[in-house]
């Protein structure tokens, strides 16, 4: 299997924090920038983080100062650290290797008191 598998989301209040792991296979996982994306209710799915086989990454505004992104190529695993979370992040948070275009099924993060 190379589809990433995404883990951590739930229903957390205002303000509360989560922590997103997305499992990879694959060989070619270490040498792949990784990205979590989100689609919330009605929307388009839209990037929120990316990181290279380097460790460069790259966040979306709307979540810069309030999420991390990193990885472990031993484990070949992707982790969102997401804090100060309100209900605009309320979506399915997917996770994509780029290497050979795998996308996880998804992991639903509701944001709500």
């Amino acid at each position: 299997q190379v589809q990433p598998v995404e883990s951590g989301g739930g229903v957390v209040q205002p303000g509360g924090s989560l922590r997103l792991s997305c499992e990879a296979s694959g060989t070619f996982f270490s040498a792949s920038a990784m990205e979590w994306y989100r689609q919330g209710p009605g929307q388009k799915r839209e990037f929120v983080a990316s990181i290279a086989n380097n460790g460069r990454t790259n966040l979306a505004d709307s979540v810069q100062g309030r999420f991390t992104i990193s990885r472990d190529n031993a484990k070949k695993m992707v982790y969102l650290q997401m804090s100060t979370l309100s209900p605009d992040d309320t979506a399915v948070y997917y996770c994509h290797q780029v290497w050979g275009n795998y996308w996880g099924q998804g992991t639903q993060v509701t944001v709500s008191s």
